[in-house]
């Protein structure tokens, strides 16, 4: 039978997650073409056991459309094609001659990028599919020609007593998210859009305009400033290299920090580790520091690290790389969902948003690692960096949560998150400052609905009890004592699978966008809006559609961009830009950051 999920270093498979359930999305351009043939080939790829997709070291002899992208080596390739010689042995003269090839087909899919949405491996409460998850016109046809191979093929009772009855036996076989049944997947646009250009109706949307600030990055992960006056900004890369421009959007031609040599990541699109999170000290004119959130082995143990780094004495545009202080390390038991943001809060603090651990649907312990405070995954942790020269690297904020809590780490600040993928702090309405210190986060879902919290201290945020507004996790769901937080905002899978979180507008060149937080989807490529409702305390949302007609028609506007939304930044004066790629992969030099402007003003 097919492998079910190890418990041993998995990587991304999930709902995803961009994002990031990272990176996630669609793969690797140029690969993908050879591995799946004709037409444009950008799946999610989430391998069944959950480690991101590869090229095999040694050539496939069975499953050869996916021998250079996919998730099967060649002893996993044999073993299929010993499976296959088992079950065709069945097949008399005819038979085999008709269905050998679906056969094939059927068998390995186990090796395809998409193997854990084929066999539903995203969620633990439902077991492992022993049938990938077919299109309905393909499961009649191979039911009217070959359905006896599934009697072979299969040892799922339920399947096998609807033998008989086509419409049922399909229906059994299909997916609940029809975008990923085999064989459609191989084509579908909504996977794959090609170039990721986005058009949209204008109708109903706000139509926003773009201005393209920088280009040929490797999947930008982050734009941050030092808040420092010089109107500098800084990019980083997945890779763990990090770029200083000045003003003028010229970028200077040696790194601000380079740690490429120590940060763990693959080129192969799906890998959610790397560099993930940069932030500058608030004071950092005095102090100098720099705090980097990325990933790395140590003694073959995966771990997300947090660094501190002080900026060079001889270049104000480059830090002292022999200055790395480590803050923190957290094992991951897994190699997606690490989170990744940091951001310094109005009280000084250092946040810190972990990911769950990985896997799918949490499986770590009794309740998961999001549920369990004794555990620094799955959360919002806070922590106190300043003065820290003398004495420990950090400190604990005297009114932290569940600082008096025995059976709780008392860095926690929130909990019961999956993997928060992009946050911010709202600057507060320049004028009255309403608003002001909110904390906005997008939390990727598992395979049915992303959402948008707003993390309060000493808050439980759900998950895996919850994904969005529905019960993930039932039992844990009707605990009467879990007392979660609903998110401002959830949408389902239909409009974008991994959501990528953003900003509250507080700018001014842009006064029509005041109040809306601004964020978007990594697999769809769409920009979203909610604007709050101060009557009833309720978010409401609308699209954003790229302006169409003579709305972008001003020098140096354009009014389309690559699909995978990666990061949202904001700059000193607090304009909002995003980061987007055509091709997600940490090594493809495709990343653009463009500036949102609203030509209406």
């Amino acid at each position: 039978g097919l492998r079910r999920p190890s418990r041993a270093r998995r990587c991304p498979a999930d709902g995803c997650g961009a994002g990031m359930r990272a990176l996630r999305g669609a793969a690797l351009a140029l690969l993908l073409a050879a591995a799946l043939g004709p037409g444009p080939g950008r799946p999610h790829p989430q391998c069944l056991d959950f480690k991101p997709p590869f090229q095999p070291p040694r050539a496939l002899a069975f499953c050869r459309r996916y021998g250079a992208f996919g998730c099967c080596d060649a002893r996993r390739d044999r073993v299929l094609l010993q499976r296959f010689y088992r079950l065709s042995a069945h097949l008399d003269g005819p038979t085999y001659a008709a269905c050998a090839g679906h056969l094939q087909d059927l068998l390995c899919q186990e090796c395809s990028p998409y193997a854990a949405h084929l066999y539903d491996a995203e969620d633990p409460s439902t077991p492992v599919r022993t049938i990938p998850g077919l299109c309905q016109d393909y499961c009649q046809q191979v039911w009217q020609k070959c359905r006896s191979i599934f009697h072979y093929l299969s040892t799922d009772q339920e399947l096998i007593a609807l033998e008989n009855n086509m419409a049922k036996f399909c229906r059994y076989l299909s997916l609940e998210d029809t975008d990923y049944c085999f064989p459609h997947l191989l084509a579908n646009e909504n996977l794959n859009q090609n170039l990721g250009l986005v058009t949209a109706d204008s109708e109903g949307c706000l139509q926003l305009c773009l201005v393209e600030v920088a280009n040929g990055l490797r999947n930008p992960v982050a734009m941050v400033h030092a808040n420092d006056g010089t109107h500098r900004f800084f990019i980083a890369e997945q890779v763990g290299l990090v770029w200083a421009y000045l003003p003028d959007r010229s970028r200077l031609e040696k790194p601000f920090l380079n740690i490429s040599e120590a940060v763990l990541t693959s080129p192969w699109e799906g890998d959610e580790r790397g560099f993930l999170g940069i932030v500058f000290h608030p004071k950092f004119k005095f102090t100098g520091k720099v705090y980097v959130y990325y990933s790395v082995e140590v003694r073959y143990e995966e771990r997300i690290r947090i660094s501190e780094f002080r900026i060079s004495p001889r270049d104000m545009n480059t830090v002292d790389h022999g200055s790395e202080r480590i803050i923190l390390e957290i094992e991951e038991p897994a190699s997606n969902h690490n989170g990744g943001e940091l951001l310094f809060g109005d009280d000084g603090y250092l946040y810190i948003f972990t990911g769950d651990g990985g896997m799918a649907g949490d499986p770590f312990g009794t309740f998961g690692n999001a549920q369990n405070k004794s555990a620094l995954l799955g959360k919002v942790l806070r922590i106190d960096v300043n003065n820290n020269d003398r004495g420990p690297v950090y400190r604990i904020p005297p009114d932290n949560p569940f600082v008096d809590d025995p059976q709780a780490r008392p860095e926690v600040y929130a909990y019961g998150v999956r993997n928060m993928w992009r946050c911010s702090f709202d600057r507060g309405e320049p004028d009255t400052k309403e608003g002001k210190g909110r904390l906005f986060c997008g939390d990727v879902g598992q395979n049915k609905y992303e959402e948008i919290d707003i993390v309060e201290k000493g808050k439980n945020y759900g998950w895996r009890a919850r994904e969005g507004f529905s019960c993930y996790d039932k039992k844990l769901c009707v605990n009467s004592s879990l007392d979660d937080v609903l998110p401002i905002y959830a949408y389902p899978h239909k409009m974008g699978k991994s959501v990528t979180g953003g900003y509250v507008y507080r700018g001014c060149e842009s006064p029509n966008l005041n109040g809306l937080y601004i964020f978007g989807d990594f697999m769809s490529g769409r920009l979203m809006s909610l604007k709050e409702d101060h009557a009833t305390g309720e978010w409401q949302y609308s699209e954003i559609c790229m302006g169409t007609g003579q709305t972008c028609m001003f020098p140096g506007l354009i009014n389309n961009y690559y699909q995978y939304i990666i990061s949202f930044a904001e700059d000193e004066a607090g304009e909002l830009y995003f980061m987007s790629t055509g091709v997600p992969s940490a090594t493809a030099p495709h990343g653009v950051v463009y500036k949102v402007v609203d030509t209406s003003r």
